[in-house]
């Protein structure tokens, strides 16, 4: 450890809505300083047409964003703070790639194509791409080596190869320049230490291990005659991606002097390989082997690590990959996830909110100002006066059933054509009691996570939540920790993913020599323990048979009447 008095790692989080910045006294752990920015197209709604699942971001979204959110935070943080800076590391959410040209340059950042949806970031949840991620997934099980065997067998429609070819197919003129497709995560590292050149460019294992196919068995990516035989439009692209990859706690590179000035940093920064902002919120809750971490905001991640000797030659199945150092050195990274958790709660919300967002703005009764206050009251409030009335229900008298399938299914069994369903309705049936189903159907799934993982040989002993939803909520907690009959650890942090990146950060700037080091002093302590209400797990047991009979239905009579 360094002689410094003092030494900060900065830690940066890409959200789907904003961007955290955390400032960390990297010698005591205390967190010193965050700011948030919202990404201004992003709220306006631009380049978005959610009826076609279509989510795009602009990435000058991400950049001016992240001027914004830096600049603001030395208005915050003590004097002289940003002199004091020793690393800077980034997460993101993802897979959210780009195309770029021949000379790196994101599409979207040229005139021609700055209104063009198809020449930004493709979103972690744009499920446009559903078509080819079912391409994709038949190739590799008719291949002489399933290359998505270490990636749940299923390839998604959130990822890499799906959204590119998407859009190769969709846009012409994206498909003549776009030269080189880039996740979000390693975008960033890249701009900030000016390698996002493809000569130069190189990526983080996080991305590519899990969304992008690679592999150190098959020498990085799958060959390109695969790829081709899925479609000619992919031909030369996985041979103009780097074969080498680096874990979070290598250094990318050092800042550059424009990005030191635009930020306000020392010249030549440290800034570490980034990663998925779930995976470094793991890293945060000192994630191990039999703990689960699960990541708790509009949809979920889910995150463990096994050791080599645990994991041996099992490819786990039906979820988002297993890699080699994605979360922790030294470690295989395993994820999951559900698509949606707080989105379906949102998308209830508005539902039972839809007279006083369309009829209220109409009202001959009340002046305009109060009309806008009144609406607000009431959206902010619906979720906890829902909750309120739903935990107050006596467990035993629930009969609806629901399936938390709104954006489809990630995990298990990647599938994002299936829909929600709601059943055992009755005339009687209020608001108070579909939610509570809601909640159980959010709960539900994420046991059918779980319970993949025991059933491949991948233990889960206990879960650490981090995220919005486990702060907020108790009802959705003490539903989960009965569902899921294992104690759940909520963490301090309010911003854990920011947190990680802070740790790698640190780690970058050569303030501890390894993570596990960092993580002793940095990481984020329990600030709450929900404990299973063994009477409540056993209804649950049974509850959970029915929301199991009830996605096989589902399943197996999709909206046309077809087979899944």
């Amino acid at each position: 450890m360094g002689d410094v008095m003092t030494s900060y790692a900065l830690g940066l989080d890409y959200g789907s809505d904003s961007v955290r910045a955390l400032l960390v006294d990297a010698l005591t752990g205390q967190e010193v300083a965050s700011n948030v920015v919202y990404y201004p197209r992003w709220k306006k709604g631009l380049f978005c047409v959610p009826a076609k699942d279509q989510f795009r971001q602009h990435p000058l979204d991400y950049l001016e964003s992240l001027e914004q959110v830096v600049q603001g935070l030395w208005k915050l943080a003590p004097a002289g703070a940003a002199d004091k800076v020793v690393g800077v590391s980034f997460d993101t959410t993802g897979s959210t790639p780009v195309a770029v040209d021949s000379e790196g340059v994101a599409l979207a950042l040229k005139p021609e194509f700055a209104e063009n949806p198809n020449a930004m970031f493709v979103l972690w949840k744009d499920h446009t791409a559903i078509k080819e991620a079912q391409e994709i997934t038949a190739a590799a099980n008719k291949a002489a080596v399933n290359y998505l065997k270490y990636e749940g067998g299923i390839y998604s429609s959130e990822w890499f190869w799906a959204k590119t070819l998407h859009v190769l197919r969709e846009d012409a003129a994206v498909a003549k320049a776009a030269y080189l497709w880039v996740e979000h995560c390693d975008w960033m590292s890249a701009v900030l230490t000016d390698t996002t050149h493809p000569s130069k460019l190189r990526m983080g294992r996080c991305a590519t291990g899990h969304k992008l196919m690679w592999h150190e068995s098959w020498g990085g990516y799958p060959p390109n005659d695969f790829f081709v035989g899925i479609d000619p439009l992919l031909n030369g692209l996985r041979d103009r991606l780097p074969a080498e990859t680096f874990a979070s706690d290598q250094v990318c590179g050092g800042l550059t002097a424009k990005w030191a000035d635009k930020l306000g940093l020392p010249l030549n920064t440290p800034v570490g390989f980034s990663a998925f902002d779930c995976h470094m919120g793991a890293v945060a809750a000192q994630v191990k082997p039999g703990v689960l971490t699960k990541i708790m905001g509009t949809s979920t991640c889910d995150i463990t690590v096994a050791s080599y000797e645990d994991i041996g030659e099992k490819c786990i199945a039906g979820i988002c990959g297993q890699v080699d150092g994605s979360v922790l050195p030294g470690f295989v990274g395993l994820e999951a996830g559900q698509s949606a958790f707080g989105d379906l709660y949102a998308w209830f919300r508005n539902l039972v909110n839809w007279p006083v967002q369309n009829l209220l703005a109409n009202s001959a009764l009340l002046d305009e100002a109060t009309k806008q206050k009144l609406a607000e009251e009431i959206e902010n409030n619906t979720l906890v006066a829902l909750s309120k009335a739903a935990s107050a229900l006596p467990l035993a008298d629930a009969n609806i059933t629901a399936l938390d399938w709104v954006n489809g299914r990630r995990t298990p069994d990647a599938d994002q054509t299936v829909s929600m369903a709601i059943a055992g309705l009755k005339m009687g049936s209020d608001a108070p009691q579909i939610f509570r189903a809601l909640v159980e159907a959010t709960a539900f799934g994420a046991r059918a996570i779980i319970e993949r993982f025991k059933s491949e040989g991948v233990a889960v002993n206990s879960v650490v939540a981090i995220g919005g939803i486990s702060k907020k909520s108790d009802f959705v907690m003490q539903t989960c920790a009965d569902v899921w009959n294992c104690p759940i650890e909520v963490l301090e942090s309010e911003q854990s993913c920011a947190l990680g990146a802070a740790i790698f950060a640190a780690v970058c700037g050569g303030v501890y020599p390894t993570v596990a080091e960092a993580q002793k002093v940095m990481a984020s302590r329990t600030c709450k323990t929900y404990t299973p209400n063994a009477q409540a797990a056993a209804i649950y047991d049974k509850r959970y048979q029915q929301y199991q009979a009830l996605g096989r239905f589902v399943s197996s009579s999709k909206a046309g009447g077809g087979k899944a």
